[in-house]
């Protein structure tokens, strides 16, 4: 049985929670109910904004996007099992319910993310 949008409601505002304090930092692309994203000031070689993150609401879970670990993926190493769990491709992590010692370990790899985009002069 699909999960209703309301049931998702508290994951997609805690993994929000996760990015906000990384906007004045970075240009909010999209912030309406069920989806946020962030971009970067720095452009990408097709000349569009650089990705940063994001969250959505899928039907039966919720997605956070992280480019910074596509592009670097040594900022994964040392992340938890159950965290390395939830991801699905090379750069999406994917929740259905809110685990806060999941979404702790979550905002430290963001923490990382932004340093190291810092670090590579992509966020001012």
């Amino acid at each position: 049985m699909p999960l209703e949008v309301n049931d998702l409601a508290p994951v997609f505002m805690a993994l929000k929670g996760i990015l906000t304090p990384y906007q004045s930092s970075l240009i909010v692309e999209r912030d309406v109910p069920g989806d946020y994203s962030l971009n970067t000031h720095s452009f990408a070689p097709n000349k569009q904004p650089l990705f940063f993150g994001a969250v959505s609401v899928k039907k039966n879970y919720v997605s956070f996007y992280l480019m910074p670990v596509y592009m670097f993926p040594d900022l994964l190493e040392g992340i938890s099992a159950p965290l390395s769990k939830r991801m699905q491709g090379k750069s999406c992590f994917n929740f259905k319910s809110h685990d806060p010692q999941l979404m702790e370990e979550l905002a430290g790899l963001t923490r990382r993310c932004f340093v190291r985009f810092k670090t590579e002069k992509l966020v001012d």
